[in-house]
């Protein structure tokens, strides 16, 4: 049974990396793809996939979504993002709540749902998902003007423990555990608690960053996973919000250097990955076709309202009075509101944990979520394009930690033999290109800062300055040429084989390879290939 286990986790992971190539072509939000994948495996097939406890469920998909809060700041630039704090902050905070009333009083007004369960699902669905968005500008590559991707990007990354808070006083007030001095705390600690246990957690993990040695590669890397489960575990002990407290952790660990940075920022992009395909999996897991008929009329009701009336007039009440957000750029932040892994997961809390629902909250938030991803996701870069709101000299990538913004360099070493050509001229002579730079001339115990007037001589060894070769398709590899080669004896031109031959390595010494050296056996060839 664990071997059919394991190897159906496989399948689906498989599967979920293929669909994400696909989507990312044709333009489709590659979360819809998981959902659909979940929907197969736990309604069709020969063994389908039952999973019916919501409470289990929950445990699953909080602990998925802690990583995604904390990647949500680890990811994003403090530096792209600083010119629009505000606006951010404000539309994580005051826009939710503006969202979630509004929602909640729809639900009461137009499809009569009970107070309680209306401004539940108003605090479940309030919440911006910076995944479903970001996968699609980033495969678009949309620049977006006015530092509107920035202002996403913090916006969407940091407004679910705004919802959560919400979700859960709501919860409360449905169970009837929640009295006005309860409230008052409940609010109190979730932002004084988290946001004080993440940025003190913050700052020990830096400090440990700083000064420990890590003398096994990757457990730098097991080290911030650590901090990413504390940074959750420690505040909501207490009573704090450990979504909070997660992304402060991550923006300000995402922000400071250390080393091995590039590595840990690649490992969460991959971990985060795959907790969104967790949850979205989980989602189609547990829906079920059959009582979505009944969901879908609230859900499209539900989506247009937020689409038209909640969303955009939340964004307007807070844009407006800065003067500096045209009309045009209001209406696509108000559109690019897309709802996603967060919804799901306070979806699952809510009907795990709140008593006597009488309205089908689960399914229609899992229909809110599909309209939302597949509709507004899919028509993202139209509505930019219309709104004029697409910068062709922005690059979106600028917005996250895993862009570089100074191009990565390399030094090399040349070493001047008597029948270089290089020898004995002045370096105004040589015909550099202009991405080469001459920075040392090592000449016996000498070290000569060059200049155009100073000429090389044999024997001197030259360090130069240029980029680095970036590209990904690009790899190095080794091939020891045999005693019964029928390469050895000849030279590279005659049998070239596949690939560029780089470097030779022979008997400790480096060689330059040209047409006519020629191979011997033992040679270890260095060979790029694409």
């Amino acid at each position: 049974m664990t071997t059919l286990f394991l190897i159906l986790i496989a399948v689906v992971i498989l599967t979920c990396i293929w669909l994400n190539n696909v989507s990312s072509r044709i333009g489709v939000p590659t979360l819809l793809a998981y959902i659909v994948l979940g929907i197969v495996f736990g309604n069709v097939g020969a063994i389908p996939v039952y999973l019916d406890d919501h409470s289990f469920a929950k445990e699953l998909c909080t602990v998925a979504l802690i990583f995604i809060m904390f990647y949500g700041g680890f990811g994003t630039r403090w530096k792209a993002v600083r010119p629009v704090v505000r606006e951010s902050v404000l539309l994580a905070s005051v826009g939710v709540i503006v969202t979630a009333g509004l929602t909640g009083l729809f639900c009461h007004i137009a499809l009569r749902w009970g107070w309680g369960e209306s401004f539940l699902l108003g605090a479940v669905v309030s919440s911006t998902d910076a995944a479903s968005v970001f996968s699609i500008l980033r495969s678009k590559k949309l620049g977006l003007s006015n530092n509107t991707a920035p202002m996403l990007e913090m916006e969407s990354g940091s407004n679910d423990p705004c919802a959560y808070m919400l979700t859960a006083i709501m919860i409360s007030v449905i169970n009837g555990t929640a009295s006005g001095l309860a409230l008052v705390w409940m609010v109190f600690a979730q932002i004084v608690f988290g946001a004080g246990v993440g940025w003190g957690i913050a700052k020990l993990a830096s400090l440990a960053l700083q000064r420990m040695k890590f003398l096994t590669d990757g457990f730098d890397t097991l080290f911030i996973f650590s901090v990413a489960i504390a940074s959750y575990a420690v505040p909501d002990l207490i009573g704090g919000n450990g979504y909070l407290s997660a992304y402060i952790v991550g923006i300000i660990l995402g922000n400071e250097e250390f080393k091995g940075k590039k590595a840990i920022v690649g490992f969460f992009d991959g971990l985060t990955g795959l907790m969104q395909v967790l949850i979205f999996f989980v989602l189609g897991l547990l829906a079920r076709p059959a009582m979505l008929n009944r969901a879908i009329l609230p859900a499209l009701a539900i989506s247009a309202f937020l689409l038209f009336v909640a969303r955009p007039a939340a964004v307007s009440s807070i844009l407006t009075p800065f003067r500096k957000y045209p009309f045009r750029q209001q209406a696509l932040v108000s559109f690019v509101g897309l709802r996603g892994a967060a919804s799901i997961v306070f979806a699952i809390m809510a009907v795990s944990g709140a008593k006597h629902l009488d309205s089908d909250i689960f399914n229609t938030v899992f229909c809110i979520v599909l309209i939302s991803i597949s509709l507004q996701g899919s028509l993202i870069p139209w509505v930019s394009k219309r709104l004029k709101m697409i910068d062709t000299g922005s690059d979106v990538m600028k917005t996250f930690n895993d862009y570089s913004e100074n191009s990565a360099v390399q030094f090399s070493q040349i070493e001047i033999s008597a029948e270089s050509r290089w020898a004995g001229k002045a370096v105004k002579d040589l015909g550099l290109p202009g991405n080469i730079l001459l920075v040392l001339v090592l000449r016996g115990n000498e070290r000569i800062r060059p200049k155009g007037d100073t000429t090389l001589l044999a024997g001197d060894r030259v360090i130069t300055l240029t980029k680095a070769f970036e590209g990904t398709k690009a790899t190095l590899y080794e091939k020891t040429v045999k005693a019964t080669s029928r390469r050895v004896g000849n030279t590279i031109s005659e049998y070239p084989g596949n690939g560029l031959l780089v470097l030779i390595q022979r008997d400790g010494r480096n060689i330059i390879p040209r047409g006519d050296t020629v191979l011997e056996a033992g040679d270890k060839l260095v060979i790029l290939k694409e």
